[in-house]
């Protein structure tokens, strides 16, 4: 007989006189049948069939085979999705929503609540307080990430983001690729206001795009892929950044850093305990990135 090859049902309910009787459902025994789960051969009813290439199957051969399916994962660890560019459409989107508004309708006050801002207690400063001055104020760290107010600025960052944004989340699954994004823009801010403290004003997705550049450059080398096209790019956009006036070179190094970090966590960690390491990886990076602020924090009079 055949693996697939429907098996007679085996009767292991006694007849009314406890002897052999008519094959009756595992599961029902109150119903008669004449089919067998062509895996196991138990009697099933029409209730308990389930279809198979070949005859029927019981509901748990169904089960015990569903659990020996291993789960389709990208290639470092995250799940498959139709649209592999939803996340990156979705950060387009908030960017570009927050730009209108910050540049064009409740202008200037919305980008003087959310740019980044750190003054120390005896600086003043025409606006409102920044991240210094009481923890009320620390949502600036992740609000600057997403905002802008000039035309350029935008168009540059969604335009590298639009670029690089769809091979990283098809690579990393969206729930890391997220991860990525937001923890290489929050070192960037944590980074900036380390070194700059009193008196620094920054904003704009730059410190999480140039997260972006480092991963990518770190998947091209997971991959064996030529590197040279995207350490061209990082290279000139390096050049732009510190050559340029009014770029906060600061947060583009920190996001930088925090993103080829992040990123060899994720793409470098073993099958076995990728989890465990990918899960370490960004609650250490998560920890860089307080430790950045504790330090500004004491130093700037916070």
């Amino acid at each position: 007989m055949l693996p697939d090859e429907p098996r007679p049902p085996i009767d292991r309910t006694p007849g009314a006189a406890g002897g052999p009787g008519p094959a009756r459902c595992y599961r029902h025994p109150e119903q008669e049948t004449g089919v067998g789960c062509s895996r196991c051969g138990r009697p099933i009813c029409p209730r308990c069939m389930v279809n198979a290439s070949v005859g029927f199957h019981c509901p748990e051969c169904v089960g015990e085979g569903s659990r020996q399916v291993r789960r389709a994962t990208t290639r470092f660890g995250g799940r498959p999705a139709g649209d592999g560019a939803l996340v990156t459409k979705a950060l387009i989107g908030v960017n570009l929503v927050l730009f209108v508004l910050a540049a064009y309708v409740f202008t200037p006050w919305l980008g003087y609540d959310l740019e980044l801002r750190s003054l120390a207690p005896d600086r003043t400063y025409p606006f409102p307080e920044g991240v210094a001055e009481g923890p009320d104020q620390w949502y600036r760290l992740l609000t600057a990430v997403f905002l802008h107010t000039e035309p350029w600025h935008i168009a540059t960052n969604m335009l590298v983001l639009w670029v690089l944004g769809p091979q990283l989340e098809a690579a990393l699954g969206r729930a890391r690729f997220l991860a990525l994004y937001l923890v290489s823009g929050l070192a960037g801010s944590a980074f900036a206001f380390l070194v700059a403290g009193d008196g620094m004003r920054s904003l704009g997705a730059s410190g999480a795009v140039f997260g972006l550049l480092g991963a990518t450059v770190v998947l091209y080398r997971r991959l064996r892929a030529p590197l040279g096209p995207i350490v061209a790019l990082l290279v000139f956009n390096l050049i732009v950044t510190f050559s340029v006036q009014n770029i906060d070179w600061r947060a583009h190094l920190g996001g930088l850093v925090a993103g080829m970090l992040t990123a060899a966590g994720l793409m470098y960690a073993p099958r076995a305990h990728r989890g465990l390491v990918q899960g370490l990886t960004l609650a250490g990076v998560a920890a860089l990135v307080l430790l950045m602020l504790l330090v500004g924090t004491a130093a700037y009079g916070g």
